[in-house]
């Protein structure tokens, strides 16, 4: 089989309108529709006006100049006034893994400061120019397999419903809907989380209201039966925040 050409992803990722033998073959492919999802979740992260927001300049390490120097034979050294720190700290990647099924697991941690959203650049790239102004293309979707309320916790304003639905092909979608205020320099984000609490499958950044997110192939949902909604900080960590406000578990 044929799949559509990683350009084409991004672009439906993007949720760009395809050619038509692109989007056929996108409604009808389980693997490609995992794949737009993936892409999805970093779009909808830098789709949140604050990250685009610029923000102030940042002196790079003394370590750059000392590198430019040593491999140009340059002498001369930069001006006082764009005199780099003498030292930055560096920025510790989480830990991220693939199970079995292929979806990206995300250990349970709270969460440490960063100061560069190194997923979001990259994504950044391939958006720059290009608008969301037309919906993924989606096969049909057939009644839903299994729903859970979300509860809202520790008082929180946020409740709603999930529910899990079987496409015509076999391929499944969390359909949410979220009633939840609107967040100022924060974002919710929708995760599935296995029973103890350790590991979780993050799907992508959710807004109050009614969205679908594609499931990844071969998901264990019994593995991952707890349905969070979190508040996350703009502090381009992408591990869980430890801060939930809503939850439901769905039937094994």
């Amino acid at each position: 089989m044929k799949h559509c050409p990683p350009e084409q992803l991004a672009l439906a990722a993007l949720r760009e309108p395809l050619p038509a033998g692109d989007a056929a073959h996108l409604r009808s492919c389980a693997d490609c529709r995992s794949e737009v999802a993936s892409l999805q979740r970093a779009v909808d992260a830098v789709a949140i006006p604050e990250f685009g927001a610029s923000g102030p300049a940042v002196a790079p390490p003394a370590s750059v100049w000392a590198g430019i120097a040593a491999a140009t034979g340059v002498t001369t050294a930069p001006r006082p006034e764009v005199d780099a720190p003498s030292a930055v700290a560096p920025l510790s990647a989480p830990r991220m893994e693939n199970s079995a099924d292929g979806a990206q697991v995300i250990p349970f941690r709270s969460r440490r400061s960063r100061t560069l959203l190194v997923a979001a650049a990259a994504v950044a790239g391939v958006a720059v120019g290009a608008g969301a102004v037309a919906a993924l293309n989606r096969g049909p979707v057939a009644e839903p397999v299994t729903a859970v309320a979300l509860d809202p916790l520790d008082g929180r304003p946020a409740s709603g419903r999930a529910e899990v639905v079987v496409r015509d092909d076999g391929s499944r979608a969390l359909q949410v809907d979220l009633d939840a205020p609107d967040l100022d320099g924060e974002y919710y984000e929708i995760w599935l989380i296995e029973p103890n609490v350790v590991d979780m499958v993050p799907l992508g950044v959710l807004r109050p209201g009614e969205q679908t997110f594609e499931l990844p192939a071969g998901l264990d949902l019994a593995a991952y039966p707890i349905v969070d909604v979190s508040v996350e900080p703009l502090d381009g960590d992408p591990t869980h925040s430890g801060v939930s406000v809503a939850r439901g578990q769905l039937d094994a």
